[in-house]
């Protein structure tokens, strides 16, 4: 065997074992197991392949590379590739036979041994493997060889043998013992790394996949070069979307800047450094932390950062949370937090402020030191259930201070839970409400009581009245309702104040209260009106009757009592209307109308009085309601006309008339005021009739002005009370005869002694500035009221009109003619004319003139005529020299 021989024998081997080495670490990366296999296949193989082309000695001995392939299976694959490749390669060289087949089959198993022992060396770090080493292995190796096949052979074949193997084994085996073993140790080593390299990118991708945080790789020009993120909603768009753009591409200018200056400053310094920024992403608007360090780049690329960012919104908005919940803490609510157990661990200083416990008297105590005793367990159970259904309870409490006062507050009580969901805490927020009840029980009282006398008012009236008619329907139950109105409660009003006609209003309340069961209800509707409702007077209609009869007596008795107020003792009764409800349908605003008509009734007969509702009121009621309509139709179709009553002077003549309202009415033909003023007055209608008579007298005024022969007239007309004292009143007047052309002097308003007691101070002012423009004013009735003396004096008066109570009894009546003959005086005294109505025969009008008066209206000189009837009555009298009959 020559040296070249081995020497291709040990090269062909080497790549051969390479090629091995290379294609088992290809292998070793599905499975150990079968990469040892197919390595040990490769080594065996590769030493029959050796063994196949190489030469035999003349000894007979081959020698060939496959000690160096078989020693680096056992350093390198160990004991199964060893075994693999040794039982392959000992076979072979069995089959092959030759004297030199045992020195063979020991040149199998030496070199496995001898590189299982490196192996076991080197693993226990006694040896290294390196080049040297290896040749140093090699040596030890082929020595060993050699000196098996010389003692295994004969003495001269072994001599022979080794003196032909020594060249080649000891100069080109162990060098291609060391080559083979350093290029399978470099492969090795750099399939080791590299799957060190896997691993640790993989440990590494699955660290970040885990991680809630997002890791970017930036250049220093904000260009993505790398992005790490298992949460896509901390993104601003998708990972390959941003990959290889800048930042100016993907977000505001602004934060660009920001950034890009973050980035300049980590790659200046050595340390990390924090940003904090906020950013609209895939998942809504998010605030994150920022952490970068500089990145060590390949020479040439542009310097990087590697960026990490955290999601830290929820603890931003925790942290805000927990600062508006600092600040809420300390507001004007009452606060306090409790542990599990109700101890109170907390208070803010408005929980001291309300309850008047400082916070070392609270704390450590349970929520049951604020109990007021006020509430039942079932109210805390239901308050606790709540808690623990839903988490929150809220609601109106009474709790007790630390002086003792209880209060009513409003309370919101939230649990605490943990992670585990268990109740932790307990947070209470309390409003002290005192003053808000205190306030809506004023409302309450303003809305539903009279503030005059504490009774009910209309609108609690009408409402209980609502239940009592159901309760009555549903239990078969008869109840009454009694209208009750004072019996000349104005007169005290007018005549002692209204501080003192409240008092009454007081006491009268106190004394219907007082005659009334508990269960009914007094309620005062305003003004003198009072309403009582009586409830279960049973289901027989008489009896019930006679109840509410009794006790509506009771009620007259004790109103007709004096009314003793400090030195005045004051009289008043009352009238009463009684109607009875039960089964049937009628609605609460029906039967408030039959009580007032009962009412109405009783006052008619003669006050002091108490009336049953009578159905034929109700068709009294109805026909009232066509007249008003009917009424107000004239009003609007001018259906009002005037009549004229001459007014005579005993020398001169008619000097004028009275002029009277009649209604031209279409059915019914011409009808006189006692047809009608009721109902406007009742109605609201007499306004506006007021209103028309004054504007028809005065275009009539203005008219006679025009001729001659009645230029001389004047004319009276009667004022209402609703029209003196309207506010516009004294200009609606002379606008009037401004419009019409009329002659102020020649329009004599009449005014009663009554209207002028509601507001004699108003009355008089008024009556002045109409007497400045020449207007005339009459006192109407004159006898037949209260008029004080002084009043008289202060009146801007022209006339007095005697009442025609007094001359119907004229000349018989001694006292109607004492009368008369005083007014006359009066008149005289005061400068005043005067003028007596309601003359219907000669004697009375001789009466009158024997005593002074000389002016006179009655039949006996003319009923109430049409204009034209008038003016031809005029003309008829104007040659007459004196009043004729």
């Amino acid at each position: 065997m020559t040296l070249n021989a081995v020497v291709q024998n040990a090269v062909m081997l080497l790549a051969l074992c390479w090629l091995l080495a290379f294609t088992t670490r290809s292998w070793n990366r599905s499975g150990q197991l079968s990469a040892q296999l197919l390595a040990g296949l490769w080594f065996g193989s590769a030493c029959i392949i050796g063994m196949l082309i190489t030469s035999v000695g003349h000894t007979g001995i081959i020698l060939d590379a496959r000690t160096v392939v078989l020693s680096m299976a056992g350093l390198f694959g160990g004991p199964l590739v060893a075994t693999i490749a040794g039982t392959l390669a000992g076979a072979y060289r069995l089959w092959l036979g030759g004297p030199g087949v045992v020195p063979g089959l020991a040149n199998v198993v030496l070199p496995i041994a001898l590189g299982l022992a490196y192996g076991c060396a080197y693993r226990k770090r006694l040896l290294g493997i390196g080049f040297w080493q290896l040749l140093a292995f090699g040596l030890l190796l082929h020595l060993a060889a050699l000196a098996l096949i010389a003692l295994m052979l004969p003495s001269d074949l072994g001599t022979a043998a080794v003196r032909e193997a020594a060249l080649p084994a000891l100069l080109a085996l162990p060098i291609a013992t060391a080559t083979l073993g350093v290029l399978l140790k470099d492969l090795l080593e750099r399939d080791k790394t590299e799957q060190a390299l896997r691993f640790s990118e993989a440990r590494l991708r699955a660290i970040t996949q885990a991680m809630p945080d997002l890791l970017m790789v930036l250049d220093e020009d904000g260009r993505y070069l790398e992005i790490l993120c298992a949460e896509r909603s901390l993104l601003y768009d998708d990972p390959s979307k941003l990959l290889g753009r800048r930042l100016h591409d993907v977000m505001p200018e602004e934060e660009e800047r920001r950034f890009l200056d973050f980035i300049q400053l980590t790659l200046n310094s050595d340390v990390p450094q924090l940003i904090e920024y906020c950013l609209p992403t895939q998942g809504g608007l998010k605030v994150f932390e920022g952490r970068a360090l500089p990145l060590e780049q390949p020479e040439g690329q542009k310097r990087a950062v590697v960026w990490l960012s955290r999601d830290i919104t929820e603890r931003v908005n925790t942290e805000l949370e927990r600062r508006i919940a600092a600040i809420a803490f300390e507001s004007q609510q009452g606060m306090l937090i409790t542990d599990a157990q109700n101890r109170i661990l907390r208070v803010n200083r408005a929980f001291t402020r309300i309850s008047g416990y400082s916070p070392a008297e609270a704390i450590g105590q349970t929520t049951a030191l604020l109990a007021s005793g006020k509430h039942g367990p079932e109210f805390y159970r239901a308050m606790w259930s709540s808690i623990e259904t839903t988490g929150v309870w809220e609601g109106e409490i009474w709790n007790r201070r630390k002086s003792g006062e209880i209060f009513p507050e409003w309370l919101t009580v939230s649990a605490v839970r943990n992670a585990l969901g268990e109740v932790t805490h307990y947070v209470a927020a309390f409003t002290d409400i005192t003053d808000r009840k205190a306030a809506e029980e004023r409302i309450h009282n303003l809305a539903f009581y009279d503030p005059l006398t504490g009774l009910p008012n209309r609108r609690l009236l009408l409402d209980r009245l609502h239940q009592a008619m159901a309760a009555s329907r549903r239990g078969n139950q008869l109840g009454a309702l009694m209208f009750i109105d004072l019996d000349n409660f104005k007169n005290i009003n007018d005549l002692h104040g209204h501080q003192t006609g409240d008092q009454v209003l007081r006491i009268a309340a106190e004394r219907l209260h007082a005659e009334v069961r508990a269960s009914d209800t007094v309620a005062r509707l305003g003004g003198d009106e009072f309403v009582v409702m009586l409830e279960n007077l049973g289901d027989d209609p008489l009896r019930a009757a006679g109840q509410a009869e009794h006790i509506g007596m009771k009620l007259l008795n004790s109103l007709d009592r004096p009314y003793r107020l400090a030195d005045l003792a004051l009289y008043s009764s009352a009238s009463i209307g009684v109607v009875l409800f039960g089964a049937e349908a009628s609605s609460s605003d029906e039967l408030m109308k039959r009580a007032d008509m009962s009412m109405y009734e009783a006052k008619i007969s003669g006050k002091n009085a108490l009336r049953f509702f009578d159905p034929r009121m109700q068709l009294a009621v109805q026909e009232r309601l066509r007249l008003e309509e009917e009424i107000r139709l004239g009003l609007k179709n001018g259906e009002f006309i005037l009549n004229f009553q001459p007014q005579l002077e005993q020398t001169e003549g008619i000097i004028g008339a009275e002029a009277l309202v009649r209604w031209q009415h279409p059915l019914r033909g011409l009808l006189t005021p006692a047809a009608f003023i009721a109902q406007a007055e009742h109605a609201g209608l007499i306004h506006t009739l007021d209103q028309q008579v004054l504007a028809q007298a005065c275009a009539q005024l203005a008219r006679w002005a025009e001729t001659p022969k009645f230029a001389h007239l004047s004319l009276s007309v009667n004022l209402s009370a609703h029209l003196l004292y309207q506010d516009n009143f004294v200009e609606g007047v002379l606008e009037l005869l401004e419009r019409s052309g009329a002659d102020p002097a020649r329009l004599k308003l009449e005014l009663t002694e009554t209207l002028l007691l509601d507001n004699m101070p108003e009355a008089i002012a008024r009556m002045t500035r109409l007497k400045q423009h020449g207007i005339r004013f009459a006192i109407d009735d004159f006898g037949t009221g209260y008029s004080s003396m002084s009043y008289l004096q202060q009146l801007p008066l022209d006339q007095l009109k005697i009442d025609q109570t007094f001359i119907r009894r004229l000349p018989d009546d001694s006292s109607s003619l004492t009368i008369v003959r005083a007014i006359c005086a009066l008149a005289t005294g005061l400068g005043l004319e005067v003028i007596a109505e309601g003359v219907e025969s000669e004697p009375q009008r001789a009466m009158l003139l024997a005593n002074g008066c000389h002016r006179y209206q009655g039949y006996l000189f003319g009923r109430p005529l049409s204009a034209d009837a008038f003016e031809e009555l005029v003309r008829s009298t104007e040659a007459d020299d004196g009043v004729t009959a």
